[in-house]
């Protein structure tokens, strides 16, 4: 049985707003109620994408942030760093000064 997208959607905001109220009365850099509360996050969001899926064939512009693919952009930009051929962002917004002058 699939999950009324509007009570999935409640889940989510309720879940969103747990977080905000967790993440400002943090105690330290590793809370486990702010680790717990964005974990909760990503749950009501993959159950609300399910159901509105479900029930209108629709999904959200959004994606979930996933350790493995941060390690991957990590490694892209590594690579990135070791090819002489790619300038860095500095190097073109001041050739894009330069040519402004």
């Amino acid at each position: 049985m699939t999950m009324d997208p509007r009570v999935a959607l409640n889940a989510l905001t309720n879940a969103l707003e747990e977080h905000l109220s967790a993440s400002m009365n943090r105690r330290g850099d590793e809370d486990p109620a702010v680790e717990s509360a964005f974990y909760n996050i990503s749950d009501a969001f993959e159950a609300y994408e399910d159901a509105l899926f479900a029930a209108s064939g629709e999904v959200t512009p959004l994606d979930l942030y996933d350790e493995e693919d941060g390690e991957d952009e990590l490694d892209e930009d590594e690579d990135s760093e070791d090819d002489p051929e790619l300038e860095s962002e500095e190097e073109i917004y001041e050739d894009e000064e330069e040519e402004d002058r």
